[in-house]
């Protein structure tokens, strides 16, 4: 079952830093998810200035509840406490899109 994830980083000051202390963690942790076929596409949302703000994630979980054990009980953006909001939605994700 694909989902889309979509999550805000926090709006004070440091937020930024936040992010960039843990970033390295987080891509390493993407490679790991996309290499397992669980992330299909990923991209860092950004404000009016170019500033990273937050993230948006396209991936395959057999269920919502294994995204939130396989990746959110592991996701460094979550430990750091960068995400502030997130939102998980059910998706179908074109066939003809999808990498084999």
């Amino acid at each position: 079952m694909q989902f889309i994830v979509i999550a805000y980083d926090g709006k004070d000051k440091n937020a930024i830093k936040r992010r960039m202390a843990v970033r390295e963690d987080h891509l390493k942790f993407a490679e790991e998810m996309f290499n397992k076929g669980k992330w299909l596409y990923a991209s860092a949302l950004l404000d009016d200035d170019g500033i990273m703000n937050g993230s948006m994630i396209v991936c395959n979980f057999e269920t919502k509840e294994e995204l939130e054990e396989e990746w959110f009980d592991k996701e460094p953006y979550i430990l750091g406490d960068v995400w502030e909001e997130i939102t998980v939605s059910r998706a179908k994700v074109a066939s003809h899109s999808i990498k084999k």
